[in-house]
């Protein structure tokens, strides 16, 4: 070992070293100095400790030497222990986990360096001499380890130096001559390199894995919130649907009774003004057979013909033979009402249905703003890009390709090559006006008929109330009233787009089957002022969900 030809100053320079540890303690605190300072009379201490020190007791007197002073020192950081202390502790004793010096007896300091020859671990003042001594300067050094035994062959007491890649292990040059003879060998360390290369690579991939696995779970983790948001929509709608069918039962409920009832009450009412005619009857029938019966009873000759002529005449009375009392049957009522709810329930539920599909396309909401370039020059808008009208006055601006050039027409500058999006625009206060999307391909120079065809999806209004849906056919709408606010939906891979009148919450047309071969834009046209009465501009607003359920 090589603790036999340690030369005698290194070792006692490791037991002055030892030593001197114990100089950095303060006496205090029984720890390393932290901002050592000095007494007059010459001992030293961690500022901290003999400053709490001095303020517990009434005299400032050195704990180690006891010495009193009679006014309380100056006391100033003394440098050159604080730099002896930064130094030493450069040198720290093994923590757990560290490797721990050979050499070093009492405090094991760490060892920095590991010799394959001597198989032994050295700190830095033991490793001096395998810096220095020419004969020791040849042994292998690697980064301090554990277990230098394992690193040798327990057959031959030789170290592994080589990689026997027939039987894959680590053997000694003996090894490679006796036991393993005629094998392929290469150095440890091109093994080494090889092997750390593959685990690099296994690294990589398993770190690939990680984040896909990573990616994987952001994915199913953003799917579960959206599911639940859906599922929070759809607790909401379903509230909301219910709610209405329950008041709508109720409602329907209360006007079947009151129908029923009041029924019997004009039943009932019939009923007492026959009785009261038929006792009114009867009391005057009643009276004049009383006078009728007096009169027959009288044995007086004379008075009884005197009498009979001016016996009240017979009062006169119905014939209540063809008279026919018939209480109104119920028979279908609960039927009728039934039929009545179910074609309300229908209704509403169709209009809850719209709601709930405005609702869900107004979740792709994008911010479109008009395109000044191409704009026809007859168009005004505004600086903030979300209205346009028709001037009185046609501009003087470049004719440039993207510009309209016969037709008061303007695209939005936003885009779109996939996914959906939608958009809202007023059409309050307009007699004419075309919405929709077209693509970024169409012809804006002279004659432009809007169809598909043409690379235009859109609807419009004409002479206040004519509207039409502008497919290859163009398509009649009716719309009464007519919308004052619509909206435009796109589903690109789907070839979807649909139009919205918010306020009712009511699908005006769908084109389907379309095959969008270009980037699509917005598309807008206020159509001609005509002399003030379509001057109202159309405006891009914002989507206010609430709107169309209020409504």
């Amino acid at each position: 070992m090589f603790l036999f030809f340690l030369p005698q100053s290194a070792d006692m320079s490791a037991a002055s070293n030892l030593r001197s540890e114990d100089q950095f303690l303060c006496s205090i605190c029984l720890d390393v100095f932290t901002d050592p300072v000095s007494t007059p009379c010459g001992h030293n201490f961690c500022k901290t400790c003999i400053s709490q020190h001095w303020d517990m007791n009434q005299s400032c007197q050195c704990p180690m030497c006891k010495e009193t002073f009679s006014t309380r020192p100056q006391l100033r950081v003394n440098t050159f222990i604080s730099e002896m202390v930064a130094h030493s502790s450069e040198q720290q004793a093994a923590k757990p986990g560290e490797v721990p010096c050979d050499v070093c007896t009492g405090t094991r300091l760490k060892a920095l360096k590991s010799c394959l020859v001597c198989q032994t671990s050295y700190c830095q003042t033991h490793l001096e001499p395998h810096l220095t001594v020419k004969r020791l300067k040849r042994h292998q050094l690697i980064d301090a380890v554990e277990n230098l035994e394992g690193r040798m062959c327990t057959k031959h007491d030789k170290l592994l130096e080589l990689f026997c890649k027939t039987d894959q292990t680590c053997v000694c040059m003996l090894c490679s001559v006796l036991d393993h003879k005629n094998h392929e060998f290469v150095p440890l360390r091109e093994e080494y390199e090889g092997k750390k290369a593959e685990l690099e690579k296994t690294e990589a991939e398993i770190q690939q894995m990680i984040q896909k696995r990573r990616l994987k779970i952001q994915e199913i983790t953003e799917s579960v919130k959206m599911s639940k948001d859906a599922a929070d929509r759809q607790k909401a709608e379903g509230v909301q649907v219910f709610t209405a069918l329950m008041e709508s039962v109720e409602r329907r409920l209360k006007e079947l009774m009151k129908e029923i009832e009041d029924k019997q009450e004009t039943t009932e009412k019939q009923a007492e003004g026959l009785i009261k005619d038929l006792e009114q009857e009867i009391s005057e029938l009643m009276e004049r057979s009383s006078e009728v019966e007096q009169l027959s009873r009288s044995e007086d000759h004379l008075h009884l013909l005197q009498s009979f002529s001016s016996l009240k005449a017979a009062p006169p009375t119905k014939d209540w033979t063809e008279v026919r009392f018939h209480p109104p049957s119920y028979e279908g009522t609960v039927g009728r009402a039934v039929d009545q709810l179910q074609e309300t329930i229908r209704k509403l539920m169709k209009k809850k249905l719209l709601e709930a599909e405005l609702q869900r396309v107004q979740q792709y909401e994008v911010d479109v703003t008009l395109d000044p370039d191409t704009a026809n020059s007859w168009l005004i808008l505004s600086d903030d890009g979300k209205q346009v009208y028709c001037g009185d006055v046609r501009k003087n601006l470049p004719d440039n390709p993207e510009r309209f050039s016969r037709y008061a027409m303007v695209l939005g500058e936003q885009s779109f090559s996939s996914g959906r999006f939608y958009f809202e625009v007023q059409v309050k206060g307009k007699t004419e006006w075309t919405l929709g999307v077209a693509t970024e391909s169409i012809n804006r120079k002279g004659k432009v008929t809007l169809c598909p065809r043409n690379g235009f999806w859109t609807v419009w209004l004409r002479n206040g109330n004519e509207y039409k849906a502008r497919a290859e056919s163009p398509v009649d709408l009716c719309l009464h009233p007519g919308p004052e606010k619509v909206g435009v939906f796109v589903d690109f891979e789907e070839g979807l787009v649909s139009f919205y009148d918010v306020g009712a919450a009511a699908l005006i047309y769908s084109f389907t089957g379309c095959s969008f071969t270009h980037k699509l834009h917005p598309y807008f046209s206020p159509s001609l002022n005509d002399g003030g009465k379509n001057s109202a501009p159309l405006i891009i607003c914002p989507v206010n969900q609430t709107e169309s359920i209020n409504n």
